[in-house]
């Protein structure tokens, strides 16, 4: 209990109030007290908090009941008349017995200080005496404002664990409830004894066997007389001990006990200390054989004796005052000796005991160990565990199996692969419980599906041990088993098959007589288990010991059962995740482009890369534009997994229709960011608050004018590499990511001559945790410039150079070479509004097509022209420019500087006009309109010859 000078309730009251407003308490607060608040904080409880948790289903009639109840009521009447509210809770803070030394506080308290079934835990109750006992392990005080609770303000309380003295596991709190005014040191030590009292009574519930052997360690001490070595309690030593120096004492005195022997070992800690653990032989007045095992601390001297105790398991008598209770520590925050594994010899059971008591005064090898001379002080000492031989071989066998069962949790299923689950098995097991392990998995659950039929198409996946070079069937090989030999048995039955004897084995003999009989000479004993969950047939796997290992028993039978159900569920886990992301990522492919469209203006080449972990939701994107333009995508939706990659179906979808309507990049993403936004707010899942987002950048070239106009939405500016081999980063307007809505986007015109080289990616390829963003991006920089690279060639060295080995996002990537159309392919005229200039355009167009080859294109061509000219001077605004461009087509261009938008109709048979629009589509591929920045361009499309 930690000591130090109290606060007056109005300090107290006013540091708990800064606490809850957020400001700093340094002092005047216990560090206990503070630590406890700032769980509550942080567990977001409310202080004007009236309700707790309640219980129906408490255990009325359990052990800790049965052995506090007397006590409770000896208390009962020691505090006759008193404001005392007396309660016992169980290990998780749910009270189980109430007593009150004022009767009419049954009526005149709330229900939850009244009524057994409320929990008190820390995490509901917030700081209390019951919740903070079991939170710091010890006797604790909470007075007044020290409770985090607006209703305990006017109360204080002590409380203490009780702990089972066989396990030493926490079984309880008995806690004591009073008002501030009645604040009394003394009941530091009358619940001491109090709680003392319960643990004996739970003893006294234990088997008489283990009885008789504490007994005659307890009786050794009887004898005790002044100026022999003070016995310091064991849980004393335990509250400056690091847990795992705890756990690392209790796995040595066990080991001592298991050995049989008179030993001594010395113990390092990790702060540098040293403890002495003697063992000694111990026999009960029945003729119980045991060791018992002492801890002995030279650097820590006795300051008083300590009695023997009564009879175990004798109820104290309360009425004395609970002054003749005698001095028996049994060790909880040693904790106890190890539970036992399921299946296995029930330690606690068979009698071994955490203790602390007396000792005789005979002189033992515990006494030479501490090297003591003659008027030197003698060191504190305590005794720590009393067993048997055979059982503490058992506990400790059933402690390193619990050990091993522990650290399956923490290594197997650290990824979400099939292949490496199986492999951390088998890396588990080997030489803990086997020395070497296969395991067999059926070629669907490698694909993440369910095995049709168990047992077929098994392939060896693992080959583990501690040597290599035993004739198993290697990796990858189809593993065929028959009905008799154990690993198709134990699929039959759901077991694991234990064959102690591999010589006596006839299935496994028989299955394969020649391989077998090499194995023999190194094999001996063979544990077969199916690996099983959720009642999908996963595999096998199979555990052998070689012939200078103990054959495997029954124990290590249940034991690879354990292991194999719980490495199970890993493996079905990467099974389940291997399908899902087979699922995306198939949905994924299956929406980005499947080839490249036919254009002139950029060879392209591009690269998807799923991350590791998870599919998400990169795209990229090439949309042939009207007069020989291409546009080029790259998009990044936010997130993993099946709805990123069918948001990212939409918007690549969306960007491409926007694409081909020959809107600016700005206005393209004007219209994505609204689509996003709109697919948020239909989104059920997301309520409205936003769960969508994406980045997206889009480029168009024009290989007439080699110009560039690029604008993005929060992704990252492209790489640009000139022909000479310079590498730049172009400097863009950054834009704000696709859904946030009501903000503008702006687009930059770059200058991009012929041979220059556009690159585009996501930025799974340059950001990374375990790397800086600036080095990643000169390391791109230095690929990038070898300018003699095609575009597949330099996405190859992209990735094999700068993405991250193991990429925890995807990676999109798009290369474009650039071309320049031959000026001498483009033939430009500029005519005023002035019908009469028409055939003059006209026969200047025929003439130019003749220069170049296309006399077969010249009737077409001639009639597009003269319509879409003659639609410029009745309906548009001068001036009026026409272009032809020779390209893998004939592209016919007329613009003006009106922006009325020409629209197709089917004339009547009496019409005397409006059919110049549909001549112009059925004499070209296609045709339309795109609008500039003052007036538009009328399009159309003329197929060549060949083309």
């Amino acid at each position: 209990m930690s000591s130090g000078p109290a606060m007056d309730g109005a300090g107290l009251a006013r540091s708990r109030e800064r606490f809850l407003q957020g400001e700093p308490v340094d002092t005047g607060v216990r560090a206990s007290i503070l630590k406890s608040w700032q769980r509550c904080g942080s567990l977001g409880l409310s202080p004007d908090q009236d309700d707790l948790p309640y219980r129906d289903d408490l255990d009325r009639d359990g052990p800790i009941v049965r052995a506090a109840a007397p006590v409770l009521d000896r208390l009962q009447y020691r505090f006759s008349g008193r404001p005392m509210n007396i309660s016992v809770a169980d290990a998780s803070g749910t009270v189980l017995l109430r007593r009150f030394g004022d009767a009419s506080l049954a009526t005149a308290l709330p229900a939850i200080q009244r009524v057994p079934g409320f929990v008190f835990s820390e995490r509901v109750a917030g700081t209390n005496g019951i919740g903070l006992a079991l939170a710091e392990r010890r006797l604790i005080r909470v007075y007044g404002a020290e409770h985090f609770a607006e209703r305990s303000q006017e109360s204080a309380c002590r409380a203490l664990p009780v702990r089972d003295l066989l396990s030493g596991r926490i079984e309880g709190v008995l806690c004591f409830g009073y008002p501030r005014s009645a604040e009394d040191p003394a009941l530091a030590t009358v619940i001491r004894e109090a709680a003392e009292a319960i643990e004996r009574r739970l003893l006294g519930q234990s088997s008489a066997r283990g009885r008789a052997l504490l007994r005659a360690c307890l009786d050794a001490g009887a004898g005790n007389a002044a100026g022999l070595p003070h016995r310091v309690g064991v849980t004393e030593l335990a509250l400056e001990l690091r847990p795992r120096d705890s756990a690392v004492l209790m796995g040595k005195a066990t080991e001592l006990i298991s050995g049989g022997d008179p030993a001594t070992v010395d113990v390092h800690l990790s702060d540098g200390r040293r403890v002495t653990l003697v063992s000694r032989p111990v026999t009960s007045a029945s003729g119980v054989a045991g060791i018992a095992v002492e801890a002995l601390l030279p650097d820590r001297v006795s300051g008083r004796s300590r009695t023997a105790p009564h009879q175990a398991g004798e109820p104290l008598s309360l009425s004395a005052g609970l002054a003749d209770v005698h001095s028996v520590e049994l060790s909880g925050a040693l904790h106890a000796a190890p539970a036992p594994r399921h299946g296995s010899v029930n330690a606690s059971s068979r009698h071994l005991r955490v203790v602390e008591s007396g000792r005789s005064g005979t002189t033992t090898d515990a006494d030479r160990a501490t090297d003591r001379r003659p008027g030197s002080p003698y060191p504190a000492r305590g005794l720590v565990l009393v067993g048997e031989p055979d059982v503490g071989r058992h506990a400790l066998a059933a402690r390193r199996r619990l050990e091993l069962l522990s650290e399956v949790g923490a290594r197997i299923g650290t990824t979400l692969d099939v292949r490496r689950t199986a492999e951390e098995l088998a890396e588990t097991a080997v030489p803990r419980l086997a020395d070497f392990v296969t395991i067999d998995l059926p070629e669907a659950v490698l694909r993440g599906e369910e095995s049709a039929v168990a047992g077929t198409d098994l392939r060896r996946t693992v080959v583990h041990g501690v040597r290599d070079g035993l004739p198993f069937r290697p990796v990858g090989k189809r593993v065929e088993y028959g009905p008799t030999t154990p690993h198709l048995r134990c699929l039959t039955d759901g077991q694991a098959v234990l064959e102690p004897d591999l010589e006596a084995a006839a299935g496994w003999l028989a299955q394969d007589p020649e391989l077998t009989e090499q194995l023999l000479s190194h094999l001996h004993s063979l544990i077969a288990v199916p690996l099983v969950a959720r009642g999908v047939v996963l595999g096998i796997a199979g555990f052998y010991r070689g012939r200078d290992t103990a054959p495997f028993g029954d124990d290590d039978r249940r034991l690879a059962q354990e292991l194999a159900v719980r490495a199970a569920l890993s493996i079905d886990n990467a099974r389940r995740y291997t399908r899902e992301r087979t699922m995306v990522l198939a949905l994924q492919r299956s929406l980005l482009p499947h080839g490249l469209p036919d254009q002139g203006a950029v060879d392209v080449a591009h690269r998807y890369l799923p991350a590791e972990s998870d599919v998400g939701g990169d795209w990229y994107d090439v949309v042939p534009l009207s007069g020989t333009r291409v546009g080029l995508f790259v998009g990044d939706v936010v997130g993993h997994g099946m709805l990123s990659a069918a948001t990212m179906g939409q918007l690549r979808t969306a960007a491409r229709s926007f694409a081909e309507l020959d809107f600016p990049p700005e206005d393209v993403l004007t219209h994505l960011d609204n689509l996003v936004g709109r697919l948020d707010r239909e989104d059920p899942a997301s309520d409205g608050g936003g769960v969508i987002g994406a980045t997206c950048l889009y480029a168009i070239y024009d290989p007439t004018s080699q110009q560039c106009t690029m604008a993005r939405a929060g992704h990252p500016p492209p790489a640009v590499v000139h022909p000479d081999g310079t590498v730049s980063f172009p400097e863009l307007p950054p834009g704000a990511p696709l859904g946030l809505g009501g903000l503008p986007f702006e687009a930059a015109d770059f200058h991009l001559p012929g041979d220059s080289r556009l690159v585009l990616y996501t930025d799974g390829l340059i950001e990374d945790r375990q790397r800086d963003v600036d080095v990643v991006l000169d390391q791109l920089r230095g690929v990038l410039a070898h300018s003699g690279r095609t575009p597949e060639e330099t996405c190859q060295a992209v990735l094999d150079t700068v993405a991250p080995a193991h990429p925890c996002d995807d990676i999109a990537l798009l290369v474009a070479r650039t071309h320049a159309l031959d000026p001498d392919r483009i033939a430009t005229w500029e005519l005023p509004a002035d019908p009469a200039l028409v055939s003059e355009v006209r026969a200047a167009a025929v003439r130019q097509l003749a220069d170049w080859g296309l006399d077969e294109a010249a009737f077409a061509a001639e009639l597009v022209i003269s319509e879409l000219v003659t639609n410029a001077v009745r309906h548009g605004a001068g001036p009026i420019r026409v272009r032809l461009l020779h390209a893998r087509t004939l592209i016919c261009e007329v613009s003006d500087a009106s922006n009325t938008a020409p629209h197709l109709r089917r004339a009547a048979g009496t019409d005397e006009g409006g059919r110049g629009l549909f001549l112009v589509s059925q004499l070209s591929r296609s045709w339309g309109t795109r609008y500039l920045p003052r007036g538009k361009v009328i399009w159309a499309e003329c197929g060549l010859a060949g083309v």
